[in-house]
């Protein structure tokens, strides 16, 4: 099969494609052939040295991919060949609290993720996509799909009459906008572009606020619900970010923490926090009960996931590439075979 592997950090040309031998499902596996993997800011911060864990070269990057089921091993009962699958971020957390090994057993920075051909893996770090998605589509959902709806979901569920703010126009933003309008709630945007404002108002975004040319966006934002706050801030800038959000959150509201988009860390107001009166939970993407959760919702309302442009496999490089540079609404996929 063909891989791509990371020889280093020292570069994106360190991103090197090679022949390897094609793996073989052992018991209790099933043999994925890799039809889509979807890129996150996760992939380009292992390769740029701001990813918070522990990340080593020589892996197979890439923790998303959507794929056929090809050989079963001995004593598989939950899937057959032929099943269209994708995977767990987690493939070890299954539900409630999560293992300790939780962050070390994830792809692409301490073991091999999933940009290659084929790949063995556990049958129970699998889930069936939902049938109304193509491969690509399919392969958003492990990591920006649940993030999003583990930040609405619980343990408070985001629904109608509720305000939630996404900040930009990534993949994990934009899954929250989409569930969010599902059920009924109002959307708050933030971005830095006009043609991505356009693009967010279309998606259902009923409030834009450009951080660009705000930099006191948050108090902006509540503005926008008459003074009250947003009862959710889905928020994925980090440290740059996050006095801001503490300004737009309402009292009782809660700041579901994702990513760390921003660089500068000017550090918190212990007293603005705590007199936001929020809640600030932390997000590991989450479980594979909340993958199965989120696939329900995505047949049943038949939500589309964003696609920015999908790339070849020859052009993972590139792939890689785009997304660093921004310029993206939704996800970047690589198409790994037809």
């Amino acid at each position: 099969m063909k891989a791509y592997r990371f020889d280093s950090f020292d570069s994106l040309d360190d991103l090197k494609m090679r022949e390897e031998t094609d793996p073989r499902p052992q018991r209790g596996e099933v043999l994925v052939r890799v039809r889509a993997v979807s890129l996150n800011f996760r992939d380009i911060a292992i390769l740029r040295g701001r990813y918070p864990r522990k990340a080593l070269p020589g892996f197979i990057p890439v923790s998303d991919a959507a794929g056929d089921v090809v050989e079963v091993g001995e004593g598989v009962k939950s899937f057959q060949v032929g099943d269209r699958v994708i995977g767990a971020f987690h493939p070890r957390w299954f539900s409630g609290e999560a293992p300790s090994t939780v962050l070390s057993d994830s792809y692409g920075a301490e073991n091999d993720g999933w940009l290659c051909e084929l790949k063995a893996v556990s049958q129970e770090a699998v889930v069936r996509m939902p049938d109304t998605l193509s491969y690509e589509e399919g392969s958003t959902l492990p990591c920006a799909g649940l993030t999003a709806w583990t930040a609405l979901a619980g343990p408070v569920p985001i629904r109608a009459g509720h305000t939630v703010l996404v900040q930009g126009s990534g993949g994990v933003s934009i899954f929250a906008l989409q569930l969010a309008r599902a059920v009924g709630a109002t959307v708050i945007a933030t971005t830095s572009s006009a043609r991505k404002a356009e693009q967010l108002r279309a998606l259902g975004a009923a409030g834009i606020v450009n951080y660009a040319e705000d930099p006191q966006w948050g108090k902006s934002v509540r503005a926008l619900t008459g003074g009250r706050g947003v009862d959710r801030v889905v928020e994925v800038g980090g440290p740059g970010a996050i006095a801001q959000s503490l300004r737009a959150v309402a009292l009782g509201g809660e700041i579901a923490s994702i990513g760390f988009l921003s660089t500068e860390n000017p550090g918190i107001d212990f007293f603005q926090l705590k007199g936001s009166g929020a809640s600030f939970r932390n997000i590991a993407v989450g479980d594979r009960a909340g993958l199965l959760d989120l696939n329900r919702a995505v047949a049943a309302t038949g939500l589309k996931p964003v696609i920015d442009r999908v790339f070849t496999f020859d052009q993972a490089k590139e792939a890689f590439s785009h997304l660093e540079s921004g310029a993206h609404l939704g996800k970047v996929v690589i198409r790994c075979m037809a």
